[in-house]
């Protein structure tokens, strides 16, 4: 057999035929394989726009604006029907009629655009939006959750995303903590006379806001704040 040698000889040594064959240096079973590891695309700013995109759009409606925000976040699937296909966000749209917030949101959109586009971990992105506050006070939505500012609520939408594509983890409660909380708000409508089936708001009025999840839904049980929206409790 005739074996090409393509690099400089810096040594030999001859073998005998009584020495033992040397090991199998050959990777173990199971081993990943660098090659493959190689070829999966990670999301990096020189990775150029596919022609079609997965999008997905967000209402936003705020007692602030009398038109709706409608936010598109649109996503690029990496390493497609491979084990390694995941969906990362590419760019995201705002549009509205009101023509009041123009500027900054365009600046808004193409800065988080270059972001997504840039990889690594964007999910800091949420923190950073969601801590803006408005100086002229927020608002509380619908189901009386408070949103600091009209940005912070752009953040919220951002997360949301986040985590529908599997970056950010679910937070939903388990099957226990949703059991707590009816059973208090149960409690509570029995012990007031209150009967949120016959009124239009989520959460007993006087309900107080949450310090953890930001809805007023915080009330006293038992000489103790208990919210319930999230089940956090100062008894613990």
């Amino acid at each position: 057999m005739t074996i090409q040698i393509t690099k400089k000889i810096t040594g030999y040594a001859v073998a005998r035929a009584d020495e033992p064959a040397p090991a199998d240096t050959a990777k173990p079973a199971g081993a990943p394989n660098e090659r493959e590891k190689s070829n999966v695309i990670q999301m990096h700013e020189k990775l150029e726009r596919p022609e079609t995109l997965r999008g997905t759009t967000y209402k936003i409606k705020t007692p602030l604006t009398e038109h709706a925000l409608y936010v598109t976040i649109n996503d690029i699937v990496l390493n497609p029907g491979t084990e390694h296909e995941h969906y990362r966000p590419f760019e995201i749209f705002i549009n509205s009629k009101n023509m009041e917030h123009f500027q900054w949101i365009v600046a808004l959109t193409r800065i988080v655009s270059a972001v997504f586009r840039k990889g690594g971990d964007i999910t800091f992105l949420v923190e950073e939006l969601k801590a803006v506050f408005d100086p002229r006070g927020g608002y509380f939505k619908k189901g009386g959750r408070y949103m600091p500012s009209l940005v912070a609520e752009i953040g919220d939408v951002i997360e949301q995303h986040l985590r529908f594509i599997g970056m950010l983890p679910d937070t939903e409660l388990d099957a226990r903590q949703l059991k707590l909380i009816e059973e208090k708000r149960t409690e509570y409508e029995a012990r007031t006379g209150q009967n949120q089936a016959d009124t239009d708001a989520t959460y007993p009025d006087g309900a107080q806001l949450c310090y953890k999840c930001n809805t007023k839904a915080m009330i006293m049980m038992d000489g103790c704040l208990t919210c319930l929206n999230c089940g956090e409790s100062k008894c613990g």
